[in-house]
Formats: structure tokens, sequence, C-alpha cells
């Protein structure tokens, strides 16, 4: 997979991430994620490459919507179901390089997958 980050330009730590990435010269892929929700196969490979076994790892549990939607009585591929269903669920900002994935948090995180 080449250079690509999960973005959400109204999140300050994404946009960090993503001047952190294009001061290194880079051009990364840019996924409006909330425009373009991940498939349940990305989110569980994102999983996957970020080495969490659980996905609400992942999550943003402060999100209305993670309490309005039953999320912590969830588990395992419900959650991942309602993180594509609601991509807003979904922590920002992920960098993806290389087999890897690093959250931007702190946005300064991603260098090390570079």
């Amino acid at each position: 997979m080449e250079l690509t980050i999960w973005h959400n330009p109204r999140c300050s730590k994404s946009r960090q991430t993503l001047a952190i990435l294009e001061e290194k010269g880079l051009s990364p892929v840019v996924r409006l994620y909330l425009e373009d929700a991940p498939t349940e196969a990305e989110i569980k490979d994102a999983l996957s490459k970020l080495g969490m076994d659980d996905p609400r790892s992942l999550m943003r549990k402060g999100e209305a919507e993670y309490k309005e939607g039953g999320c912590a009585d969830m588990e395992g591929e419900a959650l991942v179901a309602a993180m594509h269903a609601t991509p807003k669920l979904i922590e920002r900002p992920i960098v993806f390089n290389a087999g890897k994935a690093r959250i931007g948090r702190p946005p300064e995180g991603v260098v090390e997958i570079l």
C-alpha cells in the first residue's frame, strides 16, 4: 500500500499529521474517510497493521454515536460494522505506509513508519 492517510480536515491532529508528511516532502494519498468510508475488510486490515486485537481500541468512545449506537455493549465484528456504518467512530488520523500503520496522536508518531 502506498503512503495513505485517513484524513478529516476538520480535525487539528489530522491537519498536523498531514502537514508533517508534506514537510518531509511526501505526497500521501489523502482519503477523506468520513465521505469514503473504509470497508469492514479495510478496518480489519488497519487493526492488524496497528497491532490492535480489540476493535474498540480504534474507536472514538467519546462520540455521541458511540453511546447512542450501543457500541459499549458490542464486541468484535459488530464494532467493525459500526465503524464502517459510522466512520466518525474511527480514531483519526491513520497513516499507512509499507505494510504498517500509525494513528497520528500525537502527530509526530507517524514518522516512525516513514
